[in-house]
């Protein structure tokens, strides 16, 4: 009787697992937003990529002696680590400038635009059959995203503008996540992409480098660190044992947590015109989850499907 019942919910307690790993992961990524704002305060989102990525690799390399899974670390594809390392770390420098020059909850916003890009290139590069209906949900998002720019209202924003291009770089590199991982494990994607981030930020940060010798600066950066590796792995999670139409969702709690602590930190308040766009993107993101999810269920099934006698 025990063994029926946990066989007939293991889906339901897999989206459990997984939705209370994405809460991890909004609740990390709203601190890591806050921590970013915050740090600019005092020097250049570019160093502050820098120094972030020095003390990661850093940390790495002194788990290195005492860690098996490290050691062990293989990379069978070495262009495509390299590839994907520096889309994440170009994608990171223009996710922090963003963070730095652009209301909170509007960078959060224009960041979920991911999956739109990932949409596009599903069909662009790896030939996925996209819908009528996925193509409308992706051209509303493009126009929730332009009712946040207002481009001949008042002049594009180089913030705005960078976060779609982090959104953008972001979605290419997750569409080499799943062959990396496949080969080499989740874990040496991690570290490749924390190095080849070091990499990118160095020749980006040493012009412009220069660090506070205050406690608060560096409470604040460790923070950070510790916020975004926790995100990182609390990702891992959820997608690992949850469905991403479940999750999608829950993700969006994002947007009111920074918007929130933008509010009450730094006195930012979200416009009309910022909620009215947000809601489209918010809308087609949701829409292209669930039309996803949908189409990985017909994949499963028709997998499954016992093969008809033959001819």
């Amino acid at each position: 009787m025990i063994g029926t019942t946990r066989a007939a919910t293991t889906g339901a307690i897999d989206n459990l697992r997984g939705l209370a790993w994405m809460l991890v992961a909004v609740l990390m990524a709203a601190i890591m937003a806050v921590a970013v704002r915050a740090l600019s305060a005092d020097i250049d989102s570019r160093a502050i990529v820098l120094v972030r990525a020095v003390i990661i690799v850093a940390l790495m390399g002194c788990a290195l002696p005492v860690s098996r899974t490290l050691r062990q670390l293989r990379f069978t594809r070495p262009w495509l680590h390299v590839a994907r390392g520096a889309l994440i770390g170009v994608a990171t420098q223009l996710g922090f400038y963003t963070l730095s020059h652009v209301p909170l909850a509007t960078a959060s916003v224009l960041f979920f635009t991911a999956p739109i890009f990932a949409t596009i290139l599903a069909a662009t590069l790896q030939g996925e059959q996209v819908g009528a209906r996925r193509w409308a949900a992706v051209a509303a998002g493009f126009a929730g995203a332009l009712v946040i720019l207002r481009p001949g209202v008042q002049g594009l924003d180089a913030g705005m503008l960078a976060a779609l291009a982090s959104s953008a770089c972001y979605a290419v590199a997750l569409s080499q996540s799943r062959r990396i991982a496949e080969a080499d494990g989740p874990v040496a994607a991690l570290v490749s992409a924390n190095v080849m981030t070091l990499v990118v930020s160095i020749p980006a940060a040493l012009p412009v480098l220069a660090l506070p010798s205050t406690p608060v600066f560096w409470t604040i950066l460790m923070v950070l660190v510790a916020a975004g590796t926790l995100r990182g792995l609390a990702d891992i999670q959820a997608y690992r044992h949850g469905e991403a139409s479940v999750l999608a969702p829950v993700t969006y709690l994002r947007i009111i947590l920074v918007g929130l602590a933008g509010y009450l930190l730094f006195d930012e308040v979200i416009d009309g015109p910022t909620l009215v766009g947000a809601a489209i993107i918010v809308a087609s993101t949701l829409y292209i989850a669930r039309r996803e999810a949908v189409r990985r269920r017909r994949l499963r099934a028709a997998t499954r499907a016992p093969a008809g006698p033959d001819a």
